[in-house]
């Protein structure tokens, strides 16, 4: 009988698959939850610095992260012990039993971030407290303790976290480029940042410095981080309720932009993302914007901890509500009342210069009412005109394409007439080959250009078509490098947020082919001292910002390049708008440059350019 046990128990020994993890797998397993790009560093990082009572934090990086992470703050510092056991997995200063968790009011609980991070990059940490004399010193590679020692360092911690992944390359080459993994560190210093305008932030990216707000409040907080033309596109609100306590600001109406990115919510001054609260927040703005534009907002709301479950998630961006119906109503309702007393009365600013609103009694009172202010435009100035505009010699395809559309208005004579080789012939439908027509053109509401053809009447969207040969002109300027530019007589200076200024070195190359003449002025500034010819009309502002808010609509969408996406984004900024009275011979002038293009027939993003009615639809209309 023992036999028989003794042979089974050596049977199961031999067929067992399960088996303990080193400590050092098991970490890098778990960085793959907390570390997920650099960005998932800086904001464990920056997050320990507010933990630790620091009210002057640095953040440094280079290479987007990858390179180095460097954080420094004058918080509480460590001792020698716990130097050391904060790199272990599970150690932690803020849960003792289960039922801590729904009483948190600080930022990292679990202990794994900082073990998963020693994992997979090479960490250096310097620390002191204040009642030390010395502080630590301490070399982690890939989990394991390089070096421990005592020396003379300021009160605080200072961490440099380098190579990032050096130990796992399969995770390295999942990283996007330098401006794209910075683009994310940014977003997590903004989060950072405007939760804690009590405290002073910095940041560096490549030895250029990005951000420097000093501690304040949350309002010069918004301003510092975004630019000060937010202090007049913001409103305060202000909401206590039994439920919950809600404030910070909202923009305003005519504010809100096409693209994503400037919503923020903080939940007992944590970031999260809630699709569902941000819906209540969107329907407040219902009727007041656009359908597809987006509303600033950097919203707080205030809870009772033990109504909110945030051990829901890996990074803790999404948290589990007690009552998420109530506070949708409140959130919707509070954020709607305060747009509304925005529309029926004025918002005095009281931190803007008076002269702002120097809007007296008197003013109204005046016999005499100011004439308006005088625009000087050239009259010879004209878009159209070929002689403002040199482009290279033209492709054979462009002059057969011409040779097409000028056919459209001549009747056949010659029915065995053959055409060019490779020449394309527009689809039209049945063609009228008897009726002479003349080249005339008529505009219909200042939007569309009507003209009868052989076939019947041909319909052009004007700012449509004025779009597909800036779009078709700005690829062929990129790819060669023939961009013309206008210097302005006076530079002008533009300030811009950091996350913009970043997209600007980005598509710096760009920029310079298509005849943008830009300087890099510092303080998030740029000097513009010339633009293409298109552009002087709606100035470099205008023409800046929208472009670089379009190209974000763009830059998402991986069936098109870079370059199409700003080629794109420059056109649509670019294109006349509709209600321009144009003349015929201007109307002329862009059909010749439309039937000039590759594709005539449809904007860069599908949209319809030409429409034909043949004379068999419009007898039937009769």
């Amino acid at each position: 009988m023992r036999i028989r046990l003794w042979r089974i128990s050596v049977i199961f020994a031999n067929m067992s698959v399960i088996h303990l993890l080193p400590d050092h797998t098991a970490n890098q397993i778990a960085a793959g939850e907390v570390v997920q790009r650099p960005a998932s560093v800086v904001k464990e990082l920056l997050e320990n610095s507010v933990d630790a009572k620091a009210t002057k934090i640095i953040l440094n990086i280079k290479e987007g992260g990858k390179m180095l992470i460097q954080i420094s703050d004058n918080g509480i510092g460590m001792s020698e012990v716990d130097a050391r056991l904060c790199w272990e997995r599970h150690a932690t200063s803020k849960l003792n039993v289960i039922e801590d968790l729904f009483a948190l009011n600080t930022f990292g609980f679990r202990g794994e971030a900082l073990a998963s991070i020693a994992a997979v990059a090479q960490v250096e940490m310097k620390t002191r407290r204040v009642e030390d004399e010395l502080g630590t010193h301490l070399i982690i590679e890939g989990s394991q303790v390089k070096r421990q020692e005592v020396i003379a360092s300021n009160v605080g911690t200072t961490i440099a976290v380098k190579n990032l992944f050096f130990n796992v390359p399969a995770r390295r080459t999942f990283l996007k480029s330098d401006a794209v993994e910075s683009n994310h560190v940014m977003e997590e210093f903004l989060r950072v940042a405007l939760a804690n305008p009590q405290i002073g932030f910095s940041m560096t990216n490549n030895d250029n410095e990005v951000f420097h707000v000093l501690p304040g409040t949350l309002k010069q907080r918004i301003i510092g981080l975004f630019g000060e033309k937010y202090k007049e596109q913001i409103l305060s609100v202000n909401e206590s309720t039994q439920i919950a306590n809600i404030y910070g600001f909202a923009g305003k109406p005519d504010f809100a932009k096409r693209t994503r990115g400037e919503q923020f919510f903080f939940v007992n001054n944590r970031f999260i993302k809630n699709s569902y609260l941000n819906h209540a927040v969107v329907g407040a703005y219902q009727d007041l914007m656009p359908t597809d534009n987006f509303p600033f907002y950097v919203l707080f709301i205030d809870l009772d901890p033990s109504t909110i479950d945030i051990n829901v998630h890996p990074t803790k961006t999404e948290i589990k509500f007690r009552d998420e119906k109530n506070l949708y109503t409140i959130l919707k309702a509070v954020v709607k009342r305060t747009l509304g007393q925005h529309t029926i009365t004025p918002q005095f600013d009281f931190e803007t210069p008076a002269t702002i609103q120097n809007f007296t009694p008197d003013f109204f009172n005046r016999d005499e009412i100011p004439s308006p202010p005088q625009i000087k435009v050239d009259t010879n100035y004209n878009p159209f005109d070929k002689g403002n505009y040199h482009p290279t010699q033209e492709s054979y395809r462009e002059q057969g394409n011409k040779l097409n559309w000028q056919q459209l208005y001549q009747p056949n004579q010659n029915t065995n007439q053959t055409t060019p080789e490779r020449t394309i012939q527009p689809s039209l439908g049945n063609i009228d080959e008897d009726a002479p027509v003349q080249k005339q053109f008529m505009q219909i509401h200042r939007r569309y250009i009507v003209s009868s053809i052989k076939s019947g009447m041909m319909l052009i969207d004007q700012q449509a078509a004025h779009e597909r040969i800036l779009y078709e002109r700005y690829l062929e300027q990129m790819e060669k490098n023939t961009g013309v530019s206008q210097q302005l007589l006076f530079p002008v200076v533009l300030q811009f947020s950091a996350t913009d200024l970043v997209l600007f070195q980005e598509l710096k190359e760009e920029f310079q082919s298509l005849g943008f003449v830009l300087d890099d002025f510092g303080n998030n500034q740029i000097v513009v001292n010339g633009l293409p010819a298109e552009a002087n009309e709606k100035g470099p502002q205008q023409v800046l910002e929208g472009m670089l808010e379009q190209y974000k609509t763009y830059k998402t969408d991986v069936r098109i390049t870079k370059r199409e996406s700003v080629a794109r984004s420059l056109s649509k900024r670019l294109s006349i708008n509709y209600g321009k009275a144009l003349s015929n011979d201007e109307m002329r002038n862009l059909v010749d440059e439309l039937f000039g293009c590759t594709m005539p027939y449809q904007t860069s993003d599908g949209s319809v350019i030409v429409r034909m009615i043949s004379m068999d639809d419009l007898e039937k209309m009769f």
